[in-house]
């Protein structure tokens, strides 16, 4: 019976051993991440600064749509660096910063989009299939948003539970309100 408590708790310090070790290294990986997307980021700024600086003699459209394209994709590169500091703060993938992130891709595309169906205006089905993206696209920011939010919601009620009964206090006197003043 001594035996197979001493072999139960020698399993148990491999576990624990174990969970340090693959815990160390996927820090190690996600401060990895963290650096490419720093390096990364500062390498779109400068390559921003250097694309507004040839882009001089352009009409402003052309300036302000690749200018917004750059900066856009430079969010996207910062709220990745969000998510990745928490998830090595909280070693936890948090959807939030993921979805933030697919909105902004999604009105990047928006954004070259747009322009780009500008230019077919005269090519219908070109035009047409450009507007049907678009559309599309907007559909994705819209149930990406809709989601980030009820996210966001629902951690706060999780957080505070107290909160959820003043809201539904606050709720349930703009319904009287609502029914005496109509």
């Amino acid at each position: 019976m001594a035996r197979a408590t001493k072999g139960d708790a020698d399993e148990e310090d491999r576990q624990l051993f174990a969970d340090r070790v693959l815990g160390f290294l996927e820090d190690v990986i996600y401060w990895a991440i963290a650096i490419v997307l720093v390096a990364g980021s500062v390498a779109l700024l400068v390559a921003q600064f250097n694309t507004m600086l040839h882009l001089r003699d352009t009409s402003a459209t052309t300036v302000m749509i690749e200018v917004l394209d750059g900066l856009l994709l430079i969010f996207i590169f910062v709220e990745l660096l969000y998510a990745v500091r928490s998830c090595l703060r909280s070693h936890e993938i948090v959807a939030e910063p993921f979805l933030i992130v697919g909105i902004l891709a999604g009105i990047k595309e928006i954004v070259v989009l747009s322009v780009e169906a500008a230019t077919l205006l005269k090519d219908g089905p070109q035009f047409s299939r450009a507007v049907v993206e678009i559309a599309i696209l907007g559909v994705v920011v819209l149930v990406l948003a809709l989601s980030a939010y009820i996210l966001r919601e629902r951690r706060r009620d999780v957080a505070d539970p107290a909160g959820q009964d003043v809201r539904e206090a606050e709720d349930d006197e703009e319904k009287a309100a609502s029914a005496t003043s109509g």
